[in-house]
């Protein structure tokens, strides 16, 4: 079986905000992101590297306040939507549940939490404790993993992605990046 694998590192929080960079496998970077701090309507850009040239991805809440925030995800270059992300029950102490949805919004898998009881204590002691989620289809197909590393200072995620997987690798990546945000 083979994958694609990425890595997302989100170095500490600046007054301007957060910053994201993106890497391959061979640890060459590919895209980098900032998020603007005290936004009410989250809109974060993926751009290929730190010059912010050349804009791929944007990440789109759909409203500023919403029980279950859900995130366009769009080609920057075609203006195509690739899917959204919505946020199932983000008040829960239980595990975080991510609906993956196609571009025209009909959900096409989960990603969930590994351990719910682990999410409980996570919240508390923040990125000590690593964490992995997995997207499964409606089949019960795992199409791609998401895992975070231990590091109190940088918040690291490898996206490793199933060659299986459908969806575009830019809505995998932009579901890292939320998971990295929040």
């Amino acid at each position: 079986m083979s994958q694609t694998e990425f890595t997302i590192r989100r170095k500490g929080f600046t007054i301007c905000g957060v910053k994201f960079h993106l890497y391959n496998a061979n640890g060459e970077l590919i895209g980098f992101c900032k998020q603007k701090a005290f936004q009410l309507k989250k809109d974060i850009r993926i751009y290929t590297d730190e010059t912010l040239d050349e804009e791929r991805v944007a990440i789109m809440a759909r409203s500023i306040i919403d029980s279950e925030p859900a995130y366009d995800v769009i080609d920057s270059k075609s203006g195509d939507k690739l899917g959204a992300l919505r946020r199932k029950n983000p008040t829960a102490l239980s595990r975080d549940v991510w609906s993956v949805l196609d571009e025209n919004d009909f959900e096409i898998g989960l990603i969930r939490r590994d351990c719910a009881w682990l999410a409980i204590f996570r919240r508390d002691v923040g990125n000590l404790i690593p964490q992995t989620f997995h997207l499964v289809d409606n089949e019960g197909d795992q199409l791609t993993k998401f895992r975070t590393h231990f590091n109190p200072f940088i918040h690291r995620l490898t996206v490793t992605i199933d060659e299986e997987c459908p969806l575009h690798s830019y809505l995998m990546l932009a579901a890292g990046i939320l998971f990295v945000a929040f």
